[in-house]
């Protein structure tokens, strides 16, 4: 498993790296390098640690993003999620290199967005740790004894690792220095707070004590907002 996880790791690096410096027109991207190393070097250790921890879910997590006991719905979610995030990162790259539509970031709001990375993919491990159905798409996994999770980041929201990914929404053009691709960051959240909608209605019906569990914690993704 460790094997599938550094080539899935090392291809996901790859695509991302071609879009951005493609689009960038040139590797002089000091920006765009940090980005991949971030996120790849922290990927990895995460995936290392699920492997010695939890290698269900890490099998769960590497599974393939459309799967048969998936909801249509969420296929085609999946499918639309990577085809918007390749092409926010074809824009970021061409606002902030190519055509440098953006005046340059100061470097504390990179810094920012840097952290708002890293904060983002350590939230993700405390959700793996307190959750262990955590996978990538929405399905019911009877087979692993799906319960309902409502400790640790549970407790206060009802979609952590979403809130870790506003983060990450946020933390990404920061990083790479575009204006515009903050600007689509409201998208972005929109998408992820239909998905987590329509998730619910399917964990409601499929899920034994959910129903209970969203009464007793009310917000989905930001304590106090919603």
């Amino acid at each position: 498993m460790i094997t599938r996880l550094v080539l899935q790791t090392t291809a996901w690096l790859v695509c991302m790296g071609a879009l951005l410096f493609g689009a960038a027109g040139t590797l002089a991207w000091p920006a765009g390098w940090w980005y991949l190393i971030e996120t790849g070097g922290m990927s990895l250790w995460v995936g290392f640690w699920l492997a010695r921890h939890d290698p269900g879910l890490l099998a769960e997590r590497l599974a393939p993003i459309v799967q048969a006991q998936q909801s249509r719905w969420d296929r085609f979610f999946m499918v639309a999620v990577a085809v918007m995030w390749s092409a926010w990162l074809v824009l970021m790259a061409l606002d902030a290199m190519r055509y440098r539509w953006s005046a340059p970031l100061p470097v504390w709001l990179v810094s920012v967005g840097s952290l708002s990375i890293f904060v983002c993919i350590f939230m993700c491990m405390i959700v793996f740790r307190a959750n262990s159905y955590a996978a990538p798409v929405v399905k019911i996994q009877a087979s692993r004894g799906h319960k309902v999770i409502d400790t640790g980041p549970y407790a206060l929201v009802r979609h952590p690792m979403y809130s870790a990914a506003l983060l990450l929404f946020i933390g990404t053009p920061l990083l790479l220095g575009s204006w515009w691709g903050l600007a689509c960051v409201p998208l972005l959240v929109i998408g992820i707070g239909w998905r987590a909608v329509r998730e619910e209605r399917v964990l409601a019906a499929q899920l034994e004590g959910y129903t209970d569990y969203t009464t007793r914690v009310r917000y989905r993704f930001v304590p106090f907002i919603w």
